[in-house]
């Protein structure tokens, strides 16, 4: 018992003693308590705080510019099908109305209007809704399928609102744009992202010809041919399209960069046909040229794999090897990045190339050529002149070359070692002779191509 007790009596001394200590530091030892919330800088996102303090950005002023300026456009088309089971076994039919509608973006007072070529393809009968229920008729001036882009125009009496183009080059990732089109054949809507990324190719087969810019603003059925709007309200894009499973938003949507689309209508209205330039080069991005060159040690750029003899990338010096890494200054990450730039000039442009050779950097001045193709739709190819030079090589003085790829099965064949010097057992001089052989061929009928090689072979194929 006594032992006990003089346990408990220890015990409790010790006690008395560890609270006096804690006490004694607690009174001599302040607790600080840091103010992390106002060493954290603070950014402003852009919406309203919860004391209605000023905004940032005012999304209002860009929506009342643009949503005036951006109409809905209603293609008629007129198609022949079936129209009984005895129309299935025997043939015949009847005419049937069909409709599609999209959206379009009035870029001046007297009523031109750029919307996506996909839009009013085969439209027997366009027509155009303003934002205030105006109803126009309205006339194709033109289109250019490989960027989906197409002009069209309506006549009014007052001058329409309008959207001034913007500089796409100047467009900055996670930069607020808005879309504005007519979504599910609703009015004018508008909706807010940021740009998720510029320069991105859409092309499955690896030939990219477009460059578009991706946001995460919502774009859905029927914003097709709408604007791509910056904060001030200036026209950065074209809404093209989406990736999606479900064939409505989920997260991805692309436009046309603004200053493609412009150099693309000034093309139809001068011209009536759009005229690309090119460097005449070909290219892969420095990054997979480098898995297997140990000598590449840029991780951003082109790899110039081809040169095309007689270009102006030839004439001005550029060599297979080269590492292209600005145009005009501009800097060029990856291959979209050339294709986007050098799509918003003109042949006899000239850019000044910026590349990198054997450690050393040097700017050159490039011309550019005019490109000249024609695609061969049912080949799944699209074909292009060829310059006297590179002809010489494969010992002929007549044939086209393929230009690019549109079908995965015919990018199995490499292409870039042959001339085609006849088609269907016709010879051909130039697209124009491709052309003339292809719309007066009988669909039914298979192809045959005649080619010659480096060597000076020559091999025919028939593709049935």
């Amino acid at each position: 018992m006594k032992k006990n007790l003089t346990l408990f009596a220890v015990a409790l001394l010790a006690g008395m003693v560890t609270l006096g200590g804690y006490k004694l530091l607690e009174d001599k030892t302040p607790v600080v308590i840091t103010q992390s919330q106002q060493e954290i800088p603070v950014v402003n996102t852009g919406f309203t705080n919860l004391d209605n303090t000023a905004l940032a950005f005012d999304f209002t002023t860009a929506a009342e510019t643009s949503v005036n300026a951006v109409v809905h456009v209603k293609n008629t088309t007129i198609s022949k099908g079936p129209t009984s089971i005895m129309d299935f076994f025997y043939g015949g039919g009847g005419e049937r109305e069909m409709v599609g509608t999209g959206s379009g973006v009035i870029i001046s007072p007297d009523g031109y209007i750029v919307t996506n070529n996909h839009v009013i393809e085969n439209a027997s009968e366009l027509e155009v809704t303003l934002n205030d229920n105006q109803m126009f008729a309205a006339e194709l001036i033109g289109t250019d399928p490989s960027t989906d882009i197409a002009l069209i125009k309506i006549e009014s009496d007052t001058n329409l609102p309008y959207l001034a183009f913007g500089d796409s080059n100047e467009v900055k990732v996670g930069e607020w744009v808005l879309a504005v089109g007519n979504p599910f054949n609703l009015t004018s809507t508008v909706t807010a992202g940021i740009v998720s990324a510029k320069s991105r190719d859409l092309n499955q087969y690896g030939s990219s010809t477009q460059s578009f810019i991706q946001t995460d603003a919502a774009v859905n059925r029927g914003n097709s041919g709408g604007a791509l709007v910056n904060v001030r309200g200036e026209l950065i894009g074209i809404n093209t399209a989406i990736t999606s499973q479900t064939g409505s938003y989920v997260g991805y949507s692309f436009a046309v960069p603004s200053n493609n689309t412009k150099k693309v209508i000034e093309d139809i209205l001068e011209f009536g046909f759009v005229q690309r330039g090119i460097l005449g080069i070909r290219g892969v991005n420095v990054a997979d040229a480098a898995k297997r060159l140990p000598d590449v040690s840029e991780t951003e750029g082109v790899y110039v794999s081809t040169v095309e003899i007689g270009s102006g990338a030839d004439l001005s010096g550029i060599q297979q090897g080269d590492i292209i890494k600005q145009i005009d200054g501009i800097s060029i990450n990856k291959f979209t990045d050339l294709v986007g730039y050098v799509g918003s000039k003109r042949p006899n442009d000239i850019v000044d190339v910026t590349i990198i050779r054997d450690g050393d950097t040097k700017t050159l001045p490039v011309t550019l050529v005019k490109l000249e193709t024609y695609q061969i739709d049912d080949l799944g190819i699209e074909v292009k002149n060829v310059s006297e030079k590179k002809l010489k090589e494969f010992n002929t003085n007549y044939g086209v070359s393929v230009n690019r790829v549109l079908t995965r099965d015919m990018g199995k064949f490499n292409w870039d070692d042959v001339i085609i010097t006849k088609i269907n057992d016709e010879r051909v001089e130039n697209i124009e002779d491709v052309r003339r052989i292809i719309e007066n061929r009988d669909s039914r009928e298979p192809f045959s191509l005649t080619m010659i090689d480096r060597d000076g072979e020559v091999n025919k194929f028939i593709v049935r």
